[in-house]
C-alpha cells in the first residue's frame, strides 16, 4: 500500500511539474514595446516552447519534410532577395489552430555559384549549434503592437522549421517553413525578416 501511494504522488507531481513548465514557456513570445522593434540585442528572448514539436529520440537531425505540404507554389505572397543571389518566394502566411502562425515558402538560387545557408540560423549560439543550417534565424514584427515574434522552438531549442538545408546549387529551389506565436487577431500584417535577406512585409491569413 505505501510503493503504490508513493508511485501515484510521483507520477502526480511529474505531471504538475510538465504542465507548469509548458505554461510558464508559453507566455514568453516576443518582446513587448518601447523599444526599436528592429533593433536586435546579444540576449534575445527564446520564443515559447511548443508542446507539439518533435521528441528527441537520439536520432541523427534530417532536413524537415513538412515544407510544401498542401501549399500552392505558384502563389507569391512577398519575395525578398538576399546576399549570393538567393531569392525567397513566400507563398503561405496562415494561422493555425493552436495560437501558431505558419509561414511556408520557398528560396532559390539564382547565382553563378553553389551557396551554403549556414547565416539563416541567426546568431544565438544554442539555437545554431541545434538547429544547424536551418532557418530559425527568422523573425516577425509586429509594428502595431510594438513585439517581435521568434520561430518556436521546445525546452531543448530545437526549432519548428527546415532544419539541414544542404548548399543551394545554382537554379535549385529549397522548400522552407517556420512556425511563429500567432501575433493577435486585430494584427493582420508584419515585416519578416530572414538573416542576409532584405525585410518584407507579410499579411496574414486565417
Amino acid at each position: 500500500m505505501s510503493m503504490r501511494r508513493t508511485t501515484t504522488t510521483r507520477r502526480a507531481m511529474t505531471a504538475v511539474t510538465i504542465t507548469a513548465a509548458l505554461a510558464l514557456a508559453l507566455t514568453g513570445c516576443g518582446d513587448d514595446g518601447g523599444e526599436d522593434p528592429q533593433s536586435t540585442g546579444s540576449t534575445a528572448p527564446s520564443a515559447p516552447a511548443s508542446s507539439s514539436a518533435p521528441e528527441d529520440k537520439g536520432e541523427p537531425q534530417q532536413e524537415d519534410t513538412a515544407a510544401g505540404e498542401n501549399v500552392d507554389p505558384n502563389v507569391k505572397l512577398a519575395e525578398t532577395r538576399g546576399q549570393g543571389g538567393f531569392v525567397l518566394v513566400i507563398n503561405e502566411v496562415k494561422r493555425d489552430s493552436g495560437g501558431f502562425l505558419t509561414i511556408q515558402g520557398q528560396v532559390t538560387n539564382e547565382g553563378d555559384t553553389r551557396q551554403t545557408t549556414t547565416t539563416w540560423s541567426g546568431s544565438e549560439v544554442n539555437i545554431v549549434n541545434k538547429n544547424p543550417n536551418s532557418v530559425a534565424g527568422a523573425t516577425l514584427v509586429d509594428k502595431v503592437g510594438k513585439k517581435r515574434y521568434y520561430v518556436l522552438r521546445d525546452t531543448d531549442s530545437r526549432c519548428l522549421c527546415t532544419t539541414a538545408i544542404t548548399p543551394i546549387a545554382p537554379g535549385k529551389t529549397a522548400q522552407i517553413f517556420m512556425q511563429f506565436p500567432a501575433p493577435p487577431q486585430t494584427t493582420t500584417e508584419v515585416d519578416f525578416t530572414l538573416p542576409t535577406f532584405a525585410t518584407t512585409s507579410l499579411k496574414i491569413s486565417g
